[in-house]
């Protein structure tokens, strides 16, 4: 069994390499910008805009108490995902603190939507966006 923290771990290493063996901070943020609006786009007819920007939200609020850097990517609107906003936030970073940071977000709000609808709609819904962010092309790059 995994624990969050192997999970976390994994999701960095995957962006690292998404990004590129000698990615920036800001390549990598690019590749957590690039997923958030997949996952968007890919829960926005299931669960509504409101819905993913909810869970969206809760998951840095929740990944700020470890990653303070955060703090400027909450934004003020409840109602979109934000992506520019946590892209900017994790440029700021190392290229490995902001793979980091950008897998705790979306460690968080995996392990949210696995609360709320179990976890083998979570991996339905999610497996598109997996499979092209894990594709090796970088974000950067398309």
């Amino acid at each position: 069994m995994h624990t969050d923290r192997q999970a976390e771990q994994r999701i960095a290493a995957a962006l690292a390499q998404s990004a590129g063996a000698e990615a920036t901070a800001s390549q990598v943020s690019d590749e957590v910008a690039a997923a958030w609006r997949a996952i968007d786009a890919a829960l926005r007819p299931v669960i509504g805009q409101r819905g993913v920007a909810a869970l969206y939200r809760r998951s840095i609020l929740l990944a700020c108490k470890h990653h303070g850097c955060l703090d400027d990517a909450v934004g003020s609107a409840e109602s979109v995902v934000d992506a520019d906003l946590l892209k900017a936030a994790l440029c700021r970073l190392s290229a490995h603190d902001a793979a980091a940071t950008g897998a705790a977000v979306f460690q968080t709000f995996y392990e949210l939507l696995t609360t709320l609808v179990g976890p083998s709609l979570t991996e339905r819904l999610l497996r598109s966006v997996w499979a092209n962010f894990l594709s090796g092309t970088p974000a950067w790059k398309k």
